[in-house]
């Protein structure tokens, strides 16, 4: 059996019930007012019926006599509808998430909620860890998610902000002690969001440019992550203390241990729409918002900081700094109210804003780096603490300071990333060498070392690609001396294949101009490794680059710290999920090795996806997975799509996913999984898994005729169409082979048809032949004690249960003839596949070791199925109209980002 017959809500869980039930009834009020009761009638009907479907196990085109034929209006009126039930689903289940997490705080240290930093710490200190170890470690601790503009769930930001009002409305009511007009209130605020939601369109008729991507990571960076990062710090504070006692030698000045970095605005890989002017325009955005944010927070000091020097001292440092400025800024000093003179706080206020100010215009009496701005503040603190001010302004101060600690002026770090071939073809047209992209990689290398080092100039060209280049690296260079070091982050190659590839990194940006006064190249420089073979190559690529003299002057310039990237997307993409993940975990074991060999610190950057398939899924399962050695105090990640919105979307959240991640490195740094014996022989089954499902897998998306298929089988020619960002679906200039396809529409595509093939396709074939050689025994023993091959199946399991197969089939059947020849092997694959998860997990049903995402699952499916049914309707009308028809395609688009919320990670 693949599903229980009910599951019933945990008695933590059935607030979350109530919630569903009231909120349902508010949908159900505003569609009748803002449709009709005949609309809401025919809404309730088509639920019922769904749910009914699903208790019978009757195909899904018994739906299809309520859904079928309707015009593009009606289709998408009702498709919005069961769109705004996930809406106010979503919502309810992350201010559930708010609420235990209230619980946990409650009950105190006896009872930390589970990953966050008191349990860390708590699980810590009983392994052995003393707070002289742990204050070791703090300052090497650096977590730093990288916000990327890949959305398989867009939320217009008018939409998103609606959302947080309707969130307050709910959180207002959480500790049970609103009066019943207070109640009435939020109500009406409640559903005073929802309505005008309901009149605002889900996505925008226009693609988004690079500026509108940066305004979307923008909301979460400014509205939300610079809010929450305080109270990070706060908790982390607070867990010490009650896991360690009072140890203020340690807590008073905590290290950074977490930044921001984002590609929006930097990620040139196959985006014409990137380049030099967007690298610039970012870097001067953010370095406005993070600024006006800071102007913002120190006119709100100016209020609490009233201190009168004839009543409580004050530092001569602070005098002495407003004396200091009133020179510096006269025209400022002379707009000082006479009536503040006793005030030296609010004097010293006064001029740091005029310095940040004269920072925002670039003038030269404004503040040099966010360190000077940094200072002006500490000089604050010191005297509020030597004069009694700790309850009197202390801690909202220190609050601006780790605000400025974690953002600087830049606010987050700009990755900068371009694919191999560019580089390369940029460097042929350079030496005029035709034949450069067909000379080997050694020869390669050896022709860049002179230009590389900076012995010689690449010489200069006018193709296109090179002028480019060119103006990209000059705008790097640009950037660092007007916004500092840490505003640049890490130049990644995609594709990379050899250290001839990072070697033309260096001789390029030497070009560019972007060079330091000790004339080396102030860049970090990361190959991503990103199909099976490039990760089974890494290692011998770091191996040869660092070998390179001309690169390991580079490198000790830059620290001996060396970072690589790894692809799970394409590695997914290329040989299936089981290959990727192993390829994965093998790249990190041999790298980390090589790097402890060679005497270099590694750091890794995880290019994970929203999907499951794309590396998705809790960061904490992943680093308890991950190989020992392979965090060493460092989590380098991408977030994307809908991830974003879901972990960063509102704030107590935000915390709680920041929590997570720094307490899932402290432990993963400090006490990782000890040694295993019985590893070698796992790693070797793991290795028949991989190669068997990838020979399944590749033998079904390399068949003849299978893109046909897949067009026909997804709705992969709407997901193309659709305005979601800024990029292409494929690489400009190439055709639409699966090679050529990029990952995200890829496992979009699929997701929509509720099939996810590339999520499990194969696994069932690896697992049969690893049990064929070693016995179910031996992996039900992996299943059991090894972390990795436990969040495999664990992951694979969560992606069957979101698939529909009946659906799937549906949608498989648009593919005509073709549907004969692919289908049968995918129902084939699907049944070895779940026979198998569920065998070496010892389950009956799918999600049964999470019965919490089961039940959420449960909710949707009603909502959810007769989207799908609608979709596949309009994708037949529409092809039929020879994809002219616009209000089809406009309803096609509606349905599919419903069914987007209603998956949650879909691509």
């Amino acid at each position: 059996m693949n599903s229980p017959r009910s599951l019933e809500f945990a008695p933590p869980d059935v607030p979350l019930r109530e919630d569903v039930r009231r909120l349902g009834t508010l949908v159900g009020d505003m569609l009748a007012e803002q449709v009709s009761p005949e609309f809401l009638a025919h809404v309730e009907r088509v639920r019922t019926t769904a749910i009914a479907r699903r208790q019978s196990g009757e195909p899904p085109q018994s739906l299809a006599g309520l859904l079928d034929g309707q015009s593009p209006a009606q289709a998408e009126s009702l498709i919005r509808a069961f769109s705004t039930y996930f809406q106010v689903v979503n919502i309810a289940e992350r201010v559930h998430r708010i609420r235990r997490r209230r619980d946990y705080q409650r009950a105190g240290s006896a009872r930390p909620q589970p990953d966050g930093l008191h349990d860390a710490l708590a699980r810590l200190k009983a392994q052995g860890v003393s707070l002289e170890e742990l204050a070791g470690w703090l300052p090497r601790i650096d977590v730093e998610p990288v916000f990327t503009a890949h959305p398989t769930e867009a939320v217009r930001r008018a939409l998103l902000e609606k959302e947080q009002l309707m969130v307050a409305s709910l959180i207002n009511g959480l500790d049970g002690t609103r009066t019943p007009g207070e109640l009435a209130t939020d109500t009406a605020r409640f559903r005073m969001a929802l309505t005008s939601a309901w009149q605002t369109a889900d996505s925008s008729p226009v693609r988004p440019g690079v500026e509108d991507e940066r305004e979307h990571v923008g909301f979460y960076l400014i509205e939300v992550l610079y809010r929450v990062i305080p109270v990070l710090y706060e908790t982390l504070e607070s867990a010490i203390t009650e896991v360690y006692g009072a140890v203020p030698e340690v807590t008073a000045r905590l290290p950074r241990v977490l930044r921001f970095g984002t590609w929006v605005g930097g990620d040139m890989d196959g985006n014409p729409n990137v380049d030099a002017r967007t690298v610039t325009a970012t870097l001067d955005a953010q370095r406005r918002a993070i600024l006006t944010r800071y102007l913002k927070e120190l006119r709100q000091l100016t209020t609490l900081l009233s201190q009168s020097s004839s009543i409580i001292g004050v530092s001569s440092e602070v005098s002495a700094r407003v004396e200091q400025y009133r020179a510096l800024l006269p025209d400022a000093a002379k707009k000082s109210r006479p009536r503040h003179g006793d005030m030296p706080y609010r004097l010293l206020n006064d001029l740091m804003r005029a310095r940040l100010h004269a920072t925002l215009e670039d003038r030269p009496e404004g503040y040099a780096s966010p360190e000077e701005l940094a200072h002006d503040i500490e000089l604050i603190l010191r005297s509020l603490e030597a004069n009694r001010g700790i309850h009197a302004g202390w801690f909202a101060v220190r609050r601006l300071a780790w605000r400025v600690r974690t953002f600087g002026f830049h606010l987050a770090r700009l990755d900068v990333r371009q694919e191999s071939s560019v580089h390369a073809r940029a460097v042929a047209a350079a030496l005029g060498d035709a034949d450069w992209e067909q000379r080997g990689a050694v020869e390669r290398a050896a022709l860049l070392g002179p230009y590389a080092s900076g012995d010689a100039v690449l010489p200069a060209s006018a193709e296109e690609g090179n002028e480019r280049l060119d103006a990209v690296f000059k705008a790097l260079a640009d950037a660092r001396t007007r916004h500092g070091t840490d505003a640049l982050g890490t130049y990644i190659i995609s594709m990379a294949h050899s250290r001839a590839d990072v070697l033309t990194v260096l001789a390029l940006a030497r070009r560019g101009g972007l060079i330091d006064d000790a004339g080396q190249v102030p860049l970090d420089i990361a190959p991503l490794f990103e199909t099976i073979d490039d990760l089974g190559h890494g290692t011998d690529v770091l191996r040869d680059l660092l070998a390179d003299p001309v690169y390991r002057t580079h490198l000790a310039a830059r620290g001996n710290v060396q970072m690589v990237m790894l692809g799970y997307s394409d590695s997914g993409k290329d040989g299936g999920i089981a290959a990727s993940r192993w390829g994965l975990q093998r790249a990190q074991v041999d790298l980390v090795e090589a790097a402890q060999e060679l005497g270099i610190r590694l750091t890794f950057f995880h290019g994970r996806g929203g999907s499951i398939i794309r590396g998705g899924g809790k960061t904490t399962r992943a680093l308890e997975a991950a190989p020992r050695g392979s965090v060493d105090g460092r989590l380098r990640v991408t977030e994307q799509g809908e991830v974003i919105h879901r972990k960063y979307g509102i704030r107590a959240l935000a915390l709680r996913s920041l929590e997570q991640s720094v307490g899932a490195v402290l432990l993963s740094s400090l006490r990782p999984r000890p040694p295993e014996p019985r590893e070698a022989r796992w790693r070797e089954i793991m290795a028949l898994v991989a190669e068997e499902s990838t020979l399944a897998y590749r033998a079904f998306v390399q068949s003849p005729r299978f893109m046909d298929y897949f067009r026909s089988a997804t709705p992969i020619d709407v997901i193309e169409r659709m305005t979601l960002g800024s990029r292409p679906s494929r690489r400009l200039g190439q055709d639409a082979a699966l090679g050529n396809l990029r990952a995200i529409p890829w496992v979009f595509a699929w997701s929509q048809a509720r099939a996810v093939i590339p999520g499990w396709y194969g696994v069932g074939t690896g697992l049969q032949a690893a049990v064929d050689a070693h016995g179910e025994d031996a992996l039900r023993e992996m299943a059991r004690d090894w972390p990795f091959f436990k969040t495999f199946l664990d992951d694979v399991s969560m992606v069957l249960a979101k698939g529909d197969l009946s659906i799937a089939e549906m949608y498989s059947k648009m593919a005509g003839e073709l549907h004969g020849a692919f289908f049968p092997k995918v129902q084939q694959e699907h049944a070895a596949t779940v026979r198998w998860v569920l065998a070496l997990n010892g389950n009956d049903w799918l999600l049964q070791h999470d019965q919490r995402l089961a039940l959420s699952i449960r909710l949707r499916n009603p909502y959810i199925d007769p989207i799908s049914v609608m979709q596949a309707d309009l994708l037949k009308r529409w092809r039929d109209s020879d994809r002219q028809d616009d209000a089809l395609l406009h309803a096609l688009v509606a349905s599919i980002n419903g069914v987007s919320q209603g998956v949650q990670n879909t691509g």
